[in-house]
């Protein structure tokens, strides 16, 4: 099993509920082929740096999970074919990444140097 992070631009025409619901589609998906979810971090309506699909603004969200490297594949016919998504990258995380996210979600990073 290998850590990977998935950040996805969806259509900003998207309803609260209809966000939610491809959210879960996707983390289903995730789960139903052997992975786990280890963090999901919507971020909502953002500006673009540049048009895509002539819209300026896009719906982005960050989904740091756990799959086999045959799964990527998978994922990635699921989100091209899927026309609310303007967007997609997957990245594969080091152990250190790994580390950095889990330390900055729990709060490690609290501005407190470590004088010693």
């Amino acid at each position: 099993m290998n850590n990977y992070e998935l950040m996805v631009i969806f259509t900003p025409v998207l309803s609260e509920d209809e966000f939610k619901s491809v959210q879960k589609k996707y983390s289903d998906l995730i789960t139903e082929n052997g992975g786990s979810i280890v963090n999901s971090n919507p971020w909502g309506l953002k500006s673009l740096a540049y048009p895509v699909q002539k819209k300026t603004t896009g719906i982005y969200w960050v989904l740091e999970y756990t799959a086999a490297g045959s799964f990527n594949e998978k994922l990635k016919i699921q989100l091209l074919r899927d026309e609310q998504v303007m967007r997609h990258m997957v990245t594969k995380l080091d152990k250190y990444a790994v580390e950095y996210n889990h330390k900055k979600r729990s709060g490690a990073f609290s501005g407190t140097k470590n004088e010693g």
